[in-house]
């Protein structure tokens, strides 16, 4: 890895943990969609692993942590996952191709109601933060500020330059450069990072909810599209002049800086666990149908803060498989935590903990035998 530039490296490091395999195997990435023959192909010596997963690149970095401390105390199981972006994960779970699948948005009725394996439990994994990149050379400790509404301004295509009044009043004395067009970034794949920054500019920007509003998958006004946290990262860092949205784990090792942004009350903030727990703690109470924590009260608060959901069969076909799986996700969500916090995101508030229990208590074998013990 040593030939890659620093920025490249970390948006490596962080594609490389995209697939997870038992200690002492090799680990390798996948992109796009997820066929059942490429997930019977990941594990060591071509053989399936015991839990397989797709979804999100929200969780990648985490579940990279988290699932190699959790085979490495566990080592008669094996997790392969793939990221491949929330709406792929729920396509490939809902073919039952993988035992699990992970978005940063819950399914809807719909999509439980498509799902092969029957009704669907969702339960509470991660927690963390979307930033602003932005790829401007600014002096040294200087930062960009922005407000919702001019944020939603830059993606409806409305705000074209970087020296547009609206940019230069926020930011006086920052030496915006005069001349240049704002290269907008955003998700090309079907993806719940997507939904939750739409979901905030909807909240925020009467013009964006009228306009555009929220979804996985949008009718983008402006800009040019990449696969994945990590290809939006890429893509910022390789255009000058560009800004993008990048959920904040992504943003370890990388030389691209966080936008401060104007929360609800009025203070300017970027995304750090203090600032994501903040917003988090102004509503503890979640639930799959009621999910959404963007632009929270409070002076602290960072607006573009969300969950990420693990979907799993309410009935698994398998007792052994059902058996490993659930006692997996308790574990992640308890005791796997401390990589979440270690690797920028937030530990999930113990409220948000208990929701998760009570989930997985939901979860039965063949049989009808409850598996969380």
């Amino acid at each position: 890895m040593s030939g890659h530039p620093p920025v490249r490296s970390a948006i490596w490091a962080a594609a490389a943990a995209i697939i997870v395999l038992a200690v002492g195997a090799c680990s390798s990435a996948t992109t796009g969609s997820i066929s059942a023959s490429a997930v019977a192909s990941i594990g060591p010596n071509g053989h399936r692993p015991t839990l397989s997963g797709a979804g999100s690149t929200f969780d990648a970095p985490f579940f990279a942590a988290a699932f190699s401390k959790y085979q490495q105390q566990h080592p008669g199981v094996t997790i392969g996952y793939s990221a491949v972006g929330s709406s792929a994960g729920i396509a490939a779970f809902s073919a039952q191709r993988v035992d699990f699948g992970a978005s940063d948005v819950p399914m809807t009725a719909t999509e439980q109601a498509a799902a092969q394996g029957g009704p669907v439990t969702q339960v509470p994994v991660a927690l963390g933060g979307e930033g602003i990149a932005y790829n401007l050379s600014l002096p040294a400790g200087a930062r960009l500020h922005l407000t919702g509404p001019v944020l939603a301004a830059i993606y409806l295509g409305q705000i074209t330059h970087w020296n547009d009044p609206a940019l230069t009043a926020l930011n006086p004395g920052l030496p915006l450069p005069e001349a240049a067009q704002i290269n907008v970034v955003h998700r090309s794949d079907g993806s719940g990072t997507t939904y939750i920054f739409s979901n905030y500019l909807t909240a925020i920007s009467p013009a964006w909810a009228a306009k555009v509003g929220t979804g996985k998958t949008l009718h983008w006004p402006a800009g040019q599209g990449a696969e994945g946290n990590g290809g939006v990262a890429t893509a910022v860092d390789r255009t000058p002049f560009s800004i993008g949205y990048i959920e904040q784990a992504y943003s370890q090792g990388l030389t691209l800086p966080f936008a401060a942004l104007r929360n609800q009350a009025g203070n300017y903030v970027t995304p750090s666990a203090q600032t994501v727990a903040a917003d988090a703690a102004q509503k503890p109470a979640i639930t799959p149908t009621d999910f959404s924590i963007v632009n929270q009260p409070g002076p602290a608060s960072y607006p573009i803060s969300g969950y990420s959901w693990a979907l799993v069969s309410t009935r698994q076909p398998s007792q052994a498989t059902g058996q490993a799986l659930v006692t997996m996700l308790d574990w992640l969500t308890y005791d796997g935590q401390a990589s979440a916090a270690t690797n920028g995101y937030v530990p999930l508030p113990s409220q948000v903990e208990q929701l998760a229990r009570t989930m997985l208590g939901q979860i039965t074998g063949p049989t009808g035998t409850h598996l969380l013990s």
